[in-house]
């Protein structure tokens, strides 16, 4: 049976949603999802990703739960799915994945696969990927958080974000070590077995750390922080080619981490941040035969 009344709980889910042309199935949302505006203004919030609202959930009588294993926490997940409530949790880490997940959000909820969207997003990386092809990638550093200085490792979304666009994550071989004193190297690292399943891929780093990685390119996301002005001159100041070469830029967070069919628009987005003298060459027009 095909899913008549969603609630989702993904903030990049729920765009994707109305993209797809399937705004209406959408009954319930988190305060965190607010595109598209106005539409999506007009459904109820059950509160935030982590704290969402099962008994409001519920009582909105989904036939589908749409949560993602990152972003909504395990409880939530475990009290939705103790309700008896039909839920699919999501988890991706590439924009392959995110295409993935495009395409089977519309399977099950019975859009055509070849919408104007995925047909879109599908032409924008396949671009990614030919450019790609025959670029010299720019050593890229895109923190998340100021205070503490945290950024990402090679293996989460906003990386491959960065690789298929023509970037190399500094950090991409920088774990997360725990405790925080071993994050910034005032400590020794625990074990693996010590770690167990806390997430490693948001490491905690120091400005030297960012010195001696030497990025060409610093992105400042408006979003999970806020980067200021304030922020950006802490890394202008530093003696790296991104200060020398005016690369330090404040930007739109959303192109880097929503894996929504936005991604059409936000992939060429993050080409430019990234490659800014690449010249922008229209296709050649095919010549007709007499």
């Amino acid at each position: 049976m095909i899913p008549r009344r969603v609630v989702s709980l993904v903030p990049s889910v729920t765009e994707s949603l109305f993209l797809l042309g399937l705004g209406d199935r959408v009954v319930g949302r988190t305060d965190y999802c607010v595109e598209p505006m106005p539409a999506v203004g007009a459904v109820p919030s059950v509160g935030g990703t982590k704290d969402a609202d099962v008994d409001a959930i519920a009582a909105l009588s989904p036939d589908l739960v749409l949560v993602n294993q990152e972003e909504n926490t395990q409880a939530i997940h475990r009290d939705l799915v103790a309700r008896g409530l039909r839920v699919h949790l999501s988890f991706p880490k590439t924009v392959a994945d995110a295409v993935a997940l495009m395409r089977e959000l519309a399977a099950m909820l019975g859009a055509p696969s070849d919408h104007p969207a995925l047909v879109r997003l599908a032409d924008a990386v396949a671009e990614m990927e030919r450019l790609r092809a025959h670029t010299i990638p720019r050593k890229v550093f895109c923190p998340i958080w100021m205070q503490p200085l945290m950024t990402i490792h090679g293996d989460t979304f906003i990386s491959d974000v960065l690789d298929l666009c023509g970037g190399q994550n500094v950090f991409l071989d920088r774990p997360r070590r725990y405790p925080l004193a071993a994050d910034l190297g005032r400590a020794a690292p625990w074990s693996n077995d010590r770690v167990g399943l806390r997430d490693t891929r948001y490491p905690r780093v120091t400005l030297d750390e960012v010195l001696e990685r030497q990025p060409e390119v610093v992105l400042l996301p408006d979003e999970p922080h806020p980067f200021s002005e304030a922020d950006a001159e802490v890394f202008r100041a530093l003696d790296i080619p991104a200060a020398a070469q005016g690369r330090v830029l404040r930007v739109d967070g959303k192109a880097l981490c929503w894996y929504s069919p936005r991604l059409a628009d936000a992939l060429p987005q993050v080409r430019a941040w990234l490659h800014p003298d690449e010249r922008r060459v229209a296709p050649t027009e095919p010549r007709v035969k007499d």
